[in-house]
């Protein structure tokens, strides 16, 4: 059951980029797609753990939630959906990634600590990555907004790094609170800071939600992609640590690029491959001593 959860979570985060895509393409406004995105699953979420007793009304009155939804969700997604415009989202999915060695600057910078040999390794592999990534699309002329495109979903990496490390703190402060309802309540938070961004910046037209891309993307983002996708990390996470949920981040972007070069026609060169390949093996050696945990964990099991 937990191989079958863990196949099915990558599976979900692998397609979501590309779903993003297709709405995007089809004239959805990307603010406001990704806050009623937000919103909407952080809601349903929150109000079925109010109904089960898991949480309280007064967790989206905590300053802790709206910074936490500022990070993983405002910071994160109002990038990305805007980059998705004019970056490919194989290319987007694999920039995405970076996560973890944000994470690991972050920490080195803020708390001063001090990163492992394999860390460092990894940091600089990555790093080499990216820059195969960009080099075809550089080279061949591609437009600024694609460059900018580029350089802020790596900015809305270092945002969610951000929130993820300040997350951990918020978890200790409410250890009685359930992390779906801690979850739920800074979706909410996140998605109503894009809607603000939207209704600030954007045309909102509805008509494309009426089209299958445009409301299909919808729903699907919302139910399958934050509802699903989410619950699926915090219940495997609950079933067994957190490092393993989090090798998503070593097979989703692959799922991605696949998908968006058999089914968008995205282009696929081997120097952008080669990038990916080197920004994944980057995430292993960052996360090198948290899978010889799990590793050994398992092997005791």
């Amino acid at each position: 059951m937990i191989l079958f959860g863990y196949l099915f979570m990558c599976a979900i985060f692998g397609t979501t980029f590309l779903v993003i895509k297709a709405g995007i393409d089809a004239g959805a406004a990307p603010f406001f797609s990704a806050g009623i995105r937000f919103l909407a699953a952080g809601l349903i979420l929150f109000l079925y753990m109010l109904g089960k007793r898991r949480t309280r009304l007064s967790l989206l009155w905590r300053k802790e939630t709206l910074l936490t939804g500022t990070g993983l969700t405002f910071g994160t997604f109002s990038t990305l959906y805007w980059a998705e415009q004019y970056v490919a989202s194989g290319l987007a999915a694999v920039l995405s990634a970076t996560g973890p060695i944000m994470m690991l600057l972050l920490q080195a910078l803020l708390h001063r600590q001090k990163p492992t040999a394999a860390s460092a390794a990894g940091c600089a592999i990555g790093f080499a990555g990216v820059v195969l990534l960009l080099l075809p699309g550089l080279s061949l002329g591609m437009s600024m907004l694609w460059v900018l495109g580029c350089v802020l979903i790596l900015l809305g990496e270092l945002s969610y790094s951000s929130g993820a490390l300040y997350t951990k703190q918020v978890i200790t402060r409410f250890p009685d609170t359930s992390p779906i309802a801690l979850n739920a309540a800074q979706m909410m938070h996140g998605g109503a800071l894009l809607l603000i961004l939207s209704l600030l910046t954007e045309r909102i037209d509805l008509a494309p939600y009426a089209t299958l891309s445009g409301a299909g993307s919808l729903v699907y983002l919302t139910v399958i992609g934050s509802m699903v996708g989410h619950s699926l990390f915090y219940w495997l996470v609950s079933r067994t640590n957190p490092v393993f949920p989090s090798t998503w981040l070593y097979v989703s972007p692959l799922i991605a690029m696949t998908l968006g070069s058999l089914l968008y026609n995205e282009a696929l060169s081997w120097l952008t491959a080669a990038g990916g390949i080197l920004i994944i093996f980057g995430i292993v050696l960052v996360n090198a001593a948290g899978l010889q945990k799990l590793h050994a964990a398992m092997t005791r099991t």
